[in-house]
């Protein structure tokens, strides 16, 4: 407790700093500045009870959770979901995914301090909540005991680096995981970081994005895009992140031949005017996706400036390069190049997406290189490759089949969750 404590009072003193945080971000982001009052627990919108509660802090989250709202809303018609986001971008995803529907609610879930948890509880009233991926809460976990809510730790994953970082703060940690009703791991390896740290029920579940269905409107306009390119090889570089777009341009300027398009499609909606700078600063022609006009036959460079489309942008490529993997980010999720059968290369940093990542390649669905030349390299080659390119994205398909079933599985504890009416008490298990 006098862990919780000491984290209570930090959070106390750097709130000031949060909020300018807050300021700095909505200079290139104004939504920053819309719903402010939520994320001190005031809201003026209500959900119809009984409710489900996932919390998906932004983008990548929120679209791991779209198998999981589905099947909720399902498997029980008469309830509906609140999706807790931290990032306007989450938001907006939200609602490109699931539009106006009437039982699904998004609003932002508030700073993790204990009253504004309990505010935010008291508002919304879950009977289950589900934290997506490793978005750990002290204050707001307690609460949820304290209230008797049961909260699902649902794709868990824990790199080894992120668990190097919480065992240095061990008591905080083995209560914030211990607050959890289970824990639902994407692998074994996950499961035992997790549970090494004080995690008690571990099962392992799988990934849940492997059962994100490419929709069929995304399909379609990955057909508008391809009529668009007027038949030309496009490259894509996906979800890119600050410092990763200059060495790929460079490279794609140094060994793409003259027809070729490259497809840049920055992470962060904020970056895609800076990002449109670097392209202009090298005189490369530069067309947006925003635009909806055909790209002209000198154009080099389409920026894809929209959220919520990288369904029809990895099916619009014949070969991508995965952002997010060039510098010390991590990696992005690969799961949708394959899902649409695009060969995708890798950069060497995949530490979140480790095992993902590992299995891709030795199921011959994607390609590692060392640094973005290479990478380039390697997709120009697979350009000339017809046969190989066909071999590889037929493996991601595959692949991508293959390891479906983790939102049945997850499912299958919420109802227990849900049954239950509290969050049990029973020794925890890992399986």
């Amino acid at each position: 407790m006098l862990a919780r404590l000491l984290y209570t009072l930090l959070w106390i003193f750097a709130l000031p700093v949060v909020l300018l945080r807050l300021l700095w971000r909505a200079r290139r982001q104004p939504e920053y500045l819309r719903h402010v009052g939520e994320r001190f627990g005031r809201y003026r919108v209500a959900a119809p009870a009984p409710v489900f509660w996932i919390h998906a802090v932004s983008v990548g989250e929120t679209r791991a959770a779209e198998p999981l709202v589905r099947a909720l809303l399902a498997r029980w018609p008469d309830r509906s979901v609140v999706l807790t986001h931290m990032t306007p971008t989450g938001r907006a995803t939200s609602k490109a995914l699931f539009g106006d529907d009437p039982r699904v609610l998004r609003v932002y879930l508030p700073y993790d301090l204990g009253f504004l948890s309990t505010r935010f509880l008291r508002r919304f009233r879950p009977q289950v909540g589900l934290i997506m991926e490793t978005e750990l809460w002290p204050n707001l976990l307690a609460a949820c005991r304290r209230r008797q809510v049961p909260v699902l730790l649902a794709n868990a994953r824990l790199s080894e680096r992120s668990a190097a970082r919480y065992a240095r703060w061990p008591a905080l940690t083995g209560l914030t995981l211990g607050a959890l009703s289970a824990i639902a791991a994407q692998t074994d390896a996950d499961a035992r970081r997790l549970a090494a740290l004080g995690g008690g029920r571990v099962d392992v579940t799988g990934n849940i994005k492997f059962d994100i269905a490419p929709p069929e409107s995304l399909l379609r306009l990955s057909d508008t895009f391809r009529a668009r390119f007027g038949g030309r090889p496009v490259i894509l570089a996906a979800s890119t992140r600050e410092g990763e777009e200059a060495p790929i341009l460079d490279a794609f300027v140094a060994r793409a031949p003259d027809d070729a398009l490259l497809a840049l499609v920055p992470r962060h909606p904020q970056r895609f005017d800076e990002v449109a700078g670097l392209v202009r600063a090298r005189g490369l022609s530069l067309q947006r996706r925003s635009d909806d006009t055909p790209v002209g036959p000198n154009t080099r460079v389409w920026l894809g400036d929209s959220m919520g489309e990288m369904f029809a942008y990895y099916a619009a490529a014949d070969v991508a390069l995965l952002g997010g993997s060039w510098l010390a980010f991590g990696g992005q999720n690969l799961i949708e190049a394959c899902a649409v059968g695009t060969p995708v290369v890798l950069g060497p940093h995949t530490f979140n997406f480790a095992l993902v990542a590992d299995q891709a390649v030795e199921a011959g669905a994607a390609l590692r290189a060392d640094d973005p030349g290479a990478g380039m390299a390697a997709a120009l080659a697979l350009l000339r490759d017809p046969s190989r390119r066909q071999a590889i994205g037929a493996a991601g398909r595959g692949f991508a089949a293959a390891h479906r079933g983790a939102t049945e599985r997850t499912m299958a504890i919420v109802e227990e969750l849900a049954g239950s009416g509290k969050a049990p008490d029973t020794p925890g298990r890992q399986r």
